[in-house]
């Protein structure tokens, strides 16, 4: 009997040694002879370096090394430019990546200065309090507006300004629709800052064992291959000498893709050249400043629109905070400019935003990576124009869907694949529909919420659409063996960081091959398992890696079916799999177990035909020609204490559309994390910096994350429109949950305050910031 995995909810196989403590992270690995890191960091966030005093260290028992940038030699090197910009015509980029050890300058706070190695973490912290650092400060940039300023203090003074890049693009002509349009909606949008706060912060082990020439590290990355490769490039090694694992890891959502971080380059090089493994493990104060972060823009938005509610074009204009440097290129900023076209049908289009350097922490993907900052514009837009034009907020969306016979659709301007952004499928009104009907919208806005109101409940709804870019190139790949135990196992080279890869890899396997997903073992984020690959990033695991999974396992189906075909005398249409066997229709007393035909598929004597391969094992790749695009509703109800500004989720659903689905179980809870950090991004945690570039919000006691408390059953649907740029269909979902929660929150909590008048035009809000508000909100009512 044939068991079919694909599509079913399956727990996860990871589980087990996960809730029993037996999975390995990376501040589980011990080695003998061990030595421990800890920095120096700048407490400034601008000024030169005037002395380094490190004799005191030195001399402090049970330190090994200190390490200043005078230290490295050669070796220091401003970091490689991770991501070069997209192929955008008159674009300016300014790229300047951060640096192992501050040297001259410190340009953001926690930027490390020294490192000391010593035999204990504890030894190494009371050593880094004997080094004395001398900085003389500069003036902060910290102002996005006021960074461009002709007089703004330079924070890379090779350049004439703070600008670290400047993009326009363009679809149609925008000035023309405006001029006839019956109505155009001009407003400012301001997104904050904010930080992923993964579980388990950054850390690294390396050990280089000087007889075999050799390197191994253990790194919280998301993409080890790269890791491996660069590591390689810069300690004149060969890839083959150096070997990256990334184990099971608490947390990536972006900033963990980040490459190279200081430490990541660091690391390794004190262990090659004191001979001995040494670790680092980030504290949570660290994190908060020398793990990247992102989110802050400013955007100027308007809308054009027919009084029939028709969009006729959209300009956006935006400035976009990079921090000090920009080794990430412009991925988030592309991903704000092309994913605010979101589900509609914009025919004008004009954009232009500038990347501008403050003395602030590097700003790299973060779970939704941008895409948040178009989709709140955007939503926010058709919001104001459905009061002002006196439709319904659906209503206004439906108009202005991109119909399902016009996919796939050319939005023309460049995604950050570096080819024109194309929707390669969709159909966005039945999730609408779905989700509309979920919430029970109708009953509440005509029933239930008059009566709460009556009551004195200050309650409302919100709904909103929006559109995610998954599934990304360049490639992944993957390999595919059957043992002579009848065991499976997958290798690729992505990482996993709570995707439940093990379990939804291994239901792709288990259906080509015919075995329990049980059997199959998974192998991910070792690259002596397997060499070559991009990374887990911008929601593309399923699909990239998935796809190369399937081709690798559908090759080892037909050896199976070749080879058992030649044993059994049958044509291979008449053969089935199925239970880990291979036998001839209708006659399952013929059946060989794969186990027994991986033995005869590599013999250990005797003669072969010309062109065999031995054994049941294939290796395959997977490259899309461009990404696929996912979309989803989601829809809010929620209650307001206008008087303390607390606000309690009563409802929360969406409707979500990646293609076919692999596992449903695993899906859901990829949501369920995306909307816990989406409620948090919107109402909770905010990054708050003063006038001289200082974190005051770097500890949980100042920067709010949601707990089960503020997150609340989330009721979640599906429609599937398969992706046809892949076999199986399927599109990312890794940031869904995320994207779309400011804006519904913004829009739910201007619907339950209606009668203020309320016009939400920033995220976060914050308890305190919707507070202040209300106020002015009562305070222009009452003088009205």
């Amino acid at each position: 009997m044939t068991t079919r995995y694909f599509g079913q909810r399956i727990k996860r196989n990871e589980d087990p040694v996960l809730l029993s403590g037996r999975a390995l992270f990376t501040d589980d690995v011990h080695l003998p002879d061990m030595l421990h890191v800890a920095f120096v960091r700048s407490d400034h966030a601008h000024g030169r370096i005037v002395s380094i005093d490190v004799e005191a260290a030195r001399e402090r028992e049970g330190v090994v090394a200190v390490y200043t940038a005078a230290d490295l030699g050669d070796y220091w090197q401003p970091g490689p430019l991770l991501v070069p910009p997209p192929p955008i015509e008159g674009i300016v980029f300014n790229a300047r990546t951060q640096v192992p050890l501050a040297k001259d300058k410190v340009r953001h706070v926690g930027e490390p200065i020294a490192m000391v190695v010593a035999e204990s973490r504890y030894i190494a912290e009371d050593a880094v309090e004997d080094i004395f650092v001398e900085i003389e400060p500069l003036p902060a940039v910290v102002d996005m507006e006021k960074a461009l300023e002709p007089d703004a203090p330079l924070i890379h003074e090779d350049l004439d300004s703070n600008l670290a890049a400047h993009v326009v693009q363009t679809k149609g002509d925008y000035e023309k629709a405006k001029a006839e349009a019956d109505v155009v909606i001009r407003r400012r949008f301001y997104y904050n800052h904010g930080i992923a706060a993964a579980m388990e912060n950054r850390g690294m082990v390396a050990h280089w064992d000087a007889k075999t020439q050799h390197l191994t590290m253990w790194d919280t990355t998301q993409a080890p291959i790269a890791i491996r490769n660069g590591l390689a490039a810069m300690l004149g090694l060969s890839t083959s000498q150096v070997r990256v694992i990334a184990p099971f890891i608490g947390g990536g959502f972006g900033p963990k893709i980040m490459m190279f971080y200081p430490e990541e380059v660091l690391i390794p090089w004190a262990a090659m050249k004191l001979n001995r493994p040494v670790k680092w493990i980030e504290d949570r104060r660290e994190n908060f400043f020398a793990t990247t972060h992102e989110r802050d823009q400013i955007h100027w938005a308007e809308i054009a629109l027919t009084k029939e509610g028709r969009i006729l074009g959209v300009k956006d204009t935006f400035l976009h905070d990079t921090g000090a440097y920009d080794p990430y290129g412009l991925t988030v900023p592309i991903n704000s400019q092309c994913t605010l076209l979101g589900c509609y049908d914009v025919p004008n289009y004009y954009s232009e935003f500038k990347a501008v350097f403050t003395n602030k922490t590097l700003v790299t993907p973060y779970r939704g990576a941008g895409r948040q900052h178009g989709v709140f514009v955007m939503e926010r837009l058709l919001d104001i124009a459905a009061r002002e034009l006196g439709l319904d907020r659906n209503e206004i969306r439906r108009r202005n869907f991109i119909p399902p016979d016009k996919f796939p659709y050319n939005n023309e301007i460049i995604y950050q694949d570096f080819v024109p952004l194309v929707y390669d499928s969709g159909n966005y009104e039945p999730a609408l529909n779905k989700a509309l009907e979920l919430i029970g919208y109708e009953q509440f806005v005509k029933e239930e919420q008059p009566r709460l109101r009556a009551e004195g409940k200050h309650v409302g709804i919100g709904v909103v659409a929006y559109v995610e870019g998954t599934g990304i190139g360049p490639y992944e790949g993957a390999r595919v063996q059957i043992e002579s135990n009848g065991m499976v196992n997958v290798a690729t080279g992505i990482g996993t960081q709570g995707q439940g890869h093990f379990t939804s890899f291994a239901q792709v396997v288990a259906d080509q091959l015919g075995v329990d997903v049980r059997k199959i073992r998974m192998v991910t984020g070792d690259t002596a398992e397997f060499h070559w690959g991009t990374g887990t990033f911008a929601s593309r695991g399923a699909v990239v890696a998935g796809n190369a999974i399937h081709a690798a396992a559908a090759a080892v189906r037909q050896k199976i079916l070749k080879l058992a075909s030649q044993e059994l005398e049958v044509a291979e249409e008449d053969l089935e799999l199925g239970d880990g066997k291979v036998w001839v229709r209708g006659v399952p007393d013929t059946a060989i177990d794969l186990g027994t035909l991986a033995v005869k598929a590599n013999p250990l004597r005797g003669a072969v035909k010309p062109g065999t391969e031995p054994g049941l094992e294939a290796t395959a790749y997977f490259g899309p020609e461009r990404g696929a695009t996912a979309n989803g509703v989601h829809a809010m109800i929620v209650e307001v204490d206008p008087e303390t500004a607390t606000v309690q989720i009563k409802r929360y659903v969406t409707v979500h559309d990646c293609g076919r689905v692999i596992n449903p179980l695993i899906l859901d809870g990829q949501i369920h994390g995306g909307i816990a950090q989406g409620i948090g991004n919107a109402f909770y945690e905010r990054i708050i910096y003063d006038d001289n570039g200082q974190l005051l919000t770097a500890s949980f006691m100042d920067y709010l994350i949601p707990t089960a408390m503020e997150v609340p059953p989330i009721e979640i649907d599906h429609v599937e429109t398969p992706s046809p740029l892949n076999p199986l269909g399927t599109k990312g979902a890794g940031e869904a949950g995320a994207i779309p929660t400011g804006a519904l929150f913004a829009q739910a909590i201007e619907d339950a305050l209606a009668e203020y008048n309320l016009e939400i035009r920033e995220i976060p809000l914050s308890p305190n910031r919707l507070f202040e508000l209300i106020q002015e909100a009562k305070a222009k009512k009452g003088g009205a």
